[in-house]
């Protein structure tokens, strides 16, 4: 025991000094920020929490922790909704931070991309491409804290997959730390690179478990010069996909978001965010918040945004709509969907779901879904919105008044009920926040044991010490 003390302190004694003073974390409440999860469900002990200023500075505390077989948790803006960024119980580990790695290495407005370093923050990033003339349009409810190596590492979504993608479509090239302390450098901005396995793909999405992205190369996209936001009451999800299909046709690759929101959901930012105001004279059941966009001056876009208006409305999918008329109803509007957490928060005790179906079975997961979980928790409301346009919903279960501790007791038989549901609608339990670790076990009981069988030998290929971020996904 005491010579593992010492190699401890050792280990510790050469990461501080790799990192120095500015990268060394030791107040108390500043090391209890890192180790607690964003939803304060998790928390795991930290040996230490480093913030190394350069990849160099990143890859040598790696390779020390490789060698003293210390595992090492990678931490972007902790933003995580599945505890994917904080030490598990029980596992004392090194938090290591890329906060510091905020720099924003090239922009290049011919090219349309940039490369940028893990810890820059979202909005930060969206601000530069703006300032070149481009957008960035990775863009979600978290943009002020989230940062680019946690984005990627989680393959993160957001409102604008419909038509640009997931941050996974973004990506052009990575440079990754690897368990060991090597650097890949992967930093490549090539659209088109048939030269063997496209190994950033590996790293994307992997929650931190392969290795750690320190810069990531993007494609930009052209900056938009025309926008309509609309906020649609209608009937239901059957009507809103009769909505979603008459926009697709009308609004081709203009259109760039379709929000599916409850009225319940509405209730809970109305009831709890100041300032929050209800769009529409008369309430609907349920509402779209819909989006389009252009690059080019295109007087055309409000004439088919009318005429879609028109056609719904004949074909009777809506009970009422208006369209922003300013940057700031733009705002307000956007605000109402990105209030929702928030509000769900206010309520009370919830149980969360980001699943996902085929588009065309969002009404079944609806409808059957709110039945089971409404039965199985009386008091309890679903709570629906999300992302429409590519099948993806956060899915809650709203029990404000409830016991906590019964509550968290009865989580596992009522996320059965839903999971099974998703799994006969040909869906996923997890659609952009990640496995972590609240949801490994469900995803070992419910992928293929060859699926496992190969996600476990490429962990093993790149990681066979076990130290990067373990206890998540797998």
């Amino acid at each position: 025991m005491a010579g593992r003390a010492a190699l401890r302190q050792g280990t510790l004694a050469a990461l501080r000094a790799i990192v120095g003073e500015a990268g060394w974390v030791g107040d108390p409440e500043a090391i209890a920020a890192h180790t607690l999860d964003w939803r304060r469900r998790w928390r795991g002990p930290a040996l230490a929490v480093v913030k190394p200023g350069s990849t160099a500075e990143v890859a040598e505390v790696v390779a020390v922790c490789a060698k003293a077989g210390v595992p090492v948790v990678p931490q972007a803006g902790n933003t995580s909704l599945v505890g994917g960024a904080v030490p598990r119980a029980g596992e004392p580990s090194v938090v290591l931070s890329v906060s510091r790695l905020c720099s924003i290495r090239r922009v290049d407005p011919i090219d349309g991309t940039m490369v940028v370093e893990a810890g820059c923050v979202l909005a930060d990033v969206q601000r530069e491409a703006r300032a070149a003339g481009w957008l960035f349009p990775l863009a979600l409810a978290a943009e002020g804290t989230a940062e680019i190596g946690g984005l990627l590492s989680t393959d993160a979504g957001g409102v604008h997959v419909l038509r640009y993608g997931t941050a996974r479509q973004l990506a052009l090239g990575l440079e990754v730390v690897l368990p060991d302390g090597r650097i890949w450098d992967g930093l490549r901005l090539l659209r088109k690179d048939n030269t063997g396995y496209d190994l950033k793909q590996l790293f994307i999405g992997a929650e931190g478990t392969l290795g750690i992205v320190t810069a990531a190369a993007l494609q930009l996209s052209p900056a938009v010069r025309d926008r309509r936001v609309l906020w649609l009451g209608v009937r239901d999800p059957h009507a809103a996909l009769g909505v979603l299909a008459q926009a697709r046709h009308g609004l081709g690759e203009a259109l760039v978001a379709f929000e599916l929101i409850s009225r319940v959901a509405l209730e809970l930012v109305l009831a709890h965010v100041p300032g929050s105001s209800d769009p529409l004279p008369v309430p609907a059941s349920w509402y779209v918040l819909l989006e389009a966009a252009t690059s080019a001056a295109a007087p055309w876009l409000g004439d088919a945004v009318e005429r879609l208006l028109e056609t719904a409305a004949r074909a009777g999918l809506l009970c009422d709509a208006v369209v922003a008329s300013t940057s700031e109803q733009e705002t307000a509007l956007w605000r109402l969907r990105e209030s929702i957490p928030d509000a769900e928060v206010r309520e009370g005790p919830s149980i969360k779901h980001d699943i996902a179906v085929p588009v065309s079975r969002v009404p079944e997961l609806v409808a059957e879904g709110s039945a089971l979980l409404e039965a199985a928790w009386p008091g309890g409301r679903v709570v629906a919105f999300g992302h429409l346009g590519d099948g993806n919903l956060h899915f809650n279960l709203s029990c404000p008044g409830a016991d906590p501790v019964a509550l968290r007791a009865a989580e596992p038989r009522l996320n059965a009920l839903i999971f099974d549901l998703v799994g006969r609608l040909e869906g996923t339990i997890s659609a952009e926040h990640g496995i972590g670790q609240l949801r490994r076990e469900e995803l070992a009981a419910r992928r293929s044991p060859l699926e496992l069988e190969l996600m476990r030998r490429i962990k093993q290929a790149l990681d066979p010490a076990g130290i990067m971020n373990p206890g998540k996904v797998l």
